[in-house]
């Protein structure tokens, strides 16, 4: 029992469930600005829609086109809304943090600058 309790208090599985209900509520998020995205296309030029259409008596063709064309324009969205934003600023920010900092002088230098100082006075 006690190995049990520790599986279920380790981080990564309460990391994991969170990650798990945040990626269903988000997904519900994308889904209805798929919605949002396909009525603008459907406006501009009609709707992807392929459920009525029976190649060879198959019935399942039509939903399953219209299923697909929804993933790839989702899948178009995720990517130019969510990926490309993310990697740039990825990228600026980790530019950011590869760039040295301001380089002073080395120790030795400042105690030669010093022993220098200390012999002009003498």
């Amino acid at each position: 029992m006690k190995g049990f309790k520790e599986f279920l208090f380790r981080g990564n599985l309460i990391e994991l469930a969170v990650a798990f209900i945040i990626g269903g509520a988000f997904a519900k998020v994308v889904e209805s600005f798929t919605k949002i995205i396909i009525e603008l296309l459907a406006k501009a030029g009609g709707a992807p829609n392929f459920d009525s259409w029976v190649p060879a008596g198959l019935t399942s063709v039509g939903p399953f086109l219209t299923v697909l064309v929804s993933f790839v324009i989702l899948a178009f969205v995720v990517y130019f809304a969510l990926v490309k934003p993310y990697e740039a600023i990825s990228a600026r920010l980790t530019k950011a943090e590869e760039q040295p900092a301001a380089v002073g002088p080395s120790t030795e230098e400042l105690l030669a600058e010093i022993r220098d100082l200390l012999a002009k006075r003498a």
